[in-house]
């Protein structure tokens, strides 16, 4: 069977302007199930590409250039899924590429999270697509995780603050996928190692932030490479039905990773996978087979095609076509929003004697090769093709104009760029990673590792199936699409960058030291030997604007850590990135230093600013609550300084006398507040008492014990200032 969407809209035939209620889109995607044949059916569980000529498309650099579609029947208007990645943005030429999502994680602006999304759905949309795959919502185990920059951070109430956020702001436009689905958070070993978990980390740590995105209404799941105690995340039954389908009641679509997603199409069909991407692979050479000798029941074929066909009928109604018109894509408002998300993603983490906002100077050295080169983060999937990038130095001589002179050096040797920095009134260092570095990771003998599972080429492909095969591409002068990426080696600096930080830091005592990276980063080397530092993260393509808002006082920075800053590598989990094994449990970030009593650089939450906040008169509305009731906090916040800013609350919950081994203190609420100087405003925080239950694995359910609990409300994990405040459930 053949079909093709001629189409660009990304509904086809099944868009209109009304909009039905449930039980119209579910009456309509039923009568649309009646209509197909068993081989329509099957057509809708798998990618619509050839997988030779698909995977050599790929590799050429087209993944980030085109939608990606499964499951197209013209005959009915069925446009089927119509795939484009993130989670930066969408992937295709021209859209507006946004801070990574480690960034936006340390906005904890929700509320600017949801914008986001609203905006990179509205452009996936003008593009033809209907399915962003951009939910990356894996919980950051470890800082030296490859693909950190694609997820929000270590904490899992944070984290799926955020995946929850972004669903809701997709998903009024296309439909959302959250992924890896689950305990996704190694690269360089994703295709071979086998997660170990108890079913207490499982439903504590590793699963509360994607049950928040099912309960946003995501339409799809994507499950992971790796494989969880014991079986792969593509065919693993206790995952995909037992979990998320039985007991979260979640009505999607299961769709695998990207071709090695599924090893056995009996397996994974059973087990719950409805749609296998992106071309015809495993499901398109069995599924029919398994079906005529009974190995997969029908009812398993119309379960998977009724759950593709009611989310495409469900997002392909209510919308206006007008609104997605091709101006949509990159456009001025959104690269405004671009520029707000960098801003509050930036975090001062040191600003010695005030030496931020820099003012009064006329000559300022710009040093460091990041500070002249577009760096938006990883080259794999997650690539993105904006129109342009503004670099830091570019940021940096558009808003100091000609009244001030910016000179700038690559840093290539540290004592011409110490020469340069000593002439300055000030001095900056850009520094970090780049793709090279980190992110998404393509083991070279990964066809190999696959060939049983790999279609026979025909003899017009078996020329382009050698090549792929032996590790090359058809155009070996363009290339992989995917950059090299990877685990990290060190969570240091590179060491001809730590060199000229303090190179530059010893000629001039006013350094500021600007850093990129996906996630937390070891600075005990030079941190006390600068005057300021800032988080950039990957600032996208208004980084070097944002950057100069920042560094200049136009903005006060507000991003606060989403992830500890450690100043020992010895002081996190395990982490071995080339581990057939593994084992995750609890412990891992601020809930691991503290219980360890380990402290780190810089805590979770951490962050400064341009003015100073001051916390006082906490109160909760009642201090004897049920197991369904709602804590309810409220705390006076006051701008104590002389510039308007934005301060994020933080508000953790401790258990006192719980009979099972616990966090010291855990993340349960937060909230950003702007204050003009000297206001005062109350801040309201809610936390429903089921959010403090533990899971109980021998009743394999959630259990709030009736104990004292305590309120820690302050400016990060570790503020000695905090407010506190007891309660009790009964």
């Amino acid at each position: 069977m053949t079909a093709h969407n001629e189409s660009n809209s990304a509904f086809g035939g099944l868009e209109t302007p009304d909009t039905l209620t449930a039980d119209e889109i579910e009456a309509r995607a039923r009568d649309l199930l009646a209509r197909l044949s068993l081989d329509e059916k099957i057509w809708l569980m798998y990618g619509d590409t050839p997988f030779w000529s698909g995977l050599a498309d790929m590799m050429d650099g087209g993944y980030n250039l085109r939608v990606w579609p499964a499951g197209a029947v013209p005959r009915l208007g069925i446009p089927g899924i119509r795939f484009a990645d993130g989670p930066r943005g969408v992937v295709m030429p021209g859209a507006t590429t946004f801070p990574v999502s480690m960034a936006r994680g340390a906005s904890w602006d929700v509320g600017l999270e949801e914008r986001i999304g609203d905006a990179i759905g509205r452009e996936l949309r003008a593009l033809g697509g209907n399915l962003f795959g951009g939910v990356c919502i894996n919980l950051l185990r470890h800082p030296a995780w490859g693909r950190a920059q694609e997820t929000y951070g270590e904490d899992t109430h944070h984290l799926g603050s955020f995946g929850a956020a972004l669903v809701r702001g997709v998903q009024r436009h296309v439909m959302a996928c959250a992924k890896h689905y689950a305990l996704n958070s190694m690269e360089n070993a994703r295709f071979t190692v086998d997660v170990t978990v108890d079913p207490r980390a499982l439903h504590e740590v590793y699963l509360p932030h994607f049950k928040r995105a099912v309960d946003a209404g995501a339409a799809s799941v994507m499950s992971a490479y790796n494989s969880v105690n014991g079986e792969w995340c593509g065919q693993n039954e206790a995952l995909l039905t037992g979990i998320l389908k039985e007991q979260w009641g979640f009505e999607g679509f299961v769709l695998t990773d990207f071709i090695f997603g599924m090893r056995d199409a009996r397996k994974a069909a059973l087990a719950g996978q409805d749609l296998e991407m992106p071309f015809q692979m495993l499901y398109h050479r069995d599924l029919r087979e398994l079906v005529e000798r009974g190995e997969v029941p029908v009812s398993r074929i119309d379960d998977a095609a009724l759950r593709l066909l009611r989310q495409q009928v469900r997002f392909a109604q209510g919308r206006d076509p007008d609104d997605y018109t091709p101006d949509v894509v990159g456009c001025e408002e959104h690269r405004r929003l671009a520029r707000e998300a960098a801003q509050k993603s930036i975090v001062l983490l040191k600003n010695e004697d005030g030496i931020l906002p820099l003012a009064g100077v006329r000559r300022v050295a710009v040093i460091g090769e990041l500070a002249d080169t577009p760096n938006t983060g990883d080259r794999g999937s997650s690539d993105t093709r904006p129109g342009y990038v503004i670099t830091p130095l570019q940021g940096l001589r558009a808003a100091l104009g000609d009244g001030v002179a910016v000179e700038y050096y690559d840093g290539s040797d540290p004592a011409q760029a110490a020469r340069l920095a000593q002439k300055a009134d000030a001095a900056v260092c850009v520094v970090g990673y780049t793709f090279r570095d980190e992110g998404e990771y393509i083991p070279p003998d990964l066809m190999t590792r696959f060939a049983p599972n790999l279609p026979q080429p025909s003899p017009e492909e078996e020329p382009v199936a050698r090549t792929l095969m032996q590790g090359g591409t058809p155009d070996e002068e363009e290339g992989s699409g995917f950059g090299a990426g990877g685990d990290r080696a060190a969570l240091t600096l590179r060491p001809e960058d730590e060199a000229l930080i303090q190179a530059v830091a010893a000629a001039n005592p006013r350094t500021v030291v600007a850093v990129m990276g996906g996630s937390a980063i070891i600075t005990e080397a030079w941190r006390e030997r600068v005057a300021a530092i800032l988080m950039l993260w990957y600032p996208g393509m208004e980084g070097g604007n944002a950057f100069a808002d920042v560094l200049l006082g136009r903005v006060n920075p507000s991003g606060r850590l989403p992830c500890s800053f450690p100043r020992r590598a010895e002081d996190l989990p395990f982490f071995d990135k080339d581990a057939t094994e593994i084992t995750y449990d609890l412990w891992h970030g601020y809930r691991k230093l503290e219980r360890d009593r380990t402290r780190p650089a810089f805590p979770f939450g951490f962050g400064l600013s341009y003015t100073s906040y001051a916390y006082s008169n906490l109160r909760l509305a009642r201090d004897q609550l049920g197991p369904d009731d709602t804590l309810v906090a409220e705390v006076d916040i006051t701008n104590t300084g002389s510039v308007e800013g934005e301060e994020v609350v933080q508000l953790y919950v401790a258990a006192h006398g719980s009979e099972v081994e616990r966090a010291p203190k855990e993340l349960k609420a937060f909230a950003r507040v702007a204050l003009a100087p000297g206001e005062r405003s109350p801040v309201r925080l809610e936390v429903p008492v089921a959010d403090l239950a533990y899971y109980d694995a021998e009743r394999r359910e959630f259990v709030v014990e009736p104990i004292d609990y305590e309120v820690v409300v302050g400016r990060h994990a570790l503020d000695e200032n905090a407010l506190r405040a007891r309660f009790r459930v009964r």
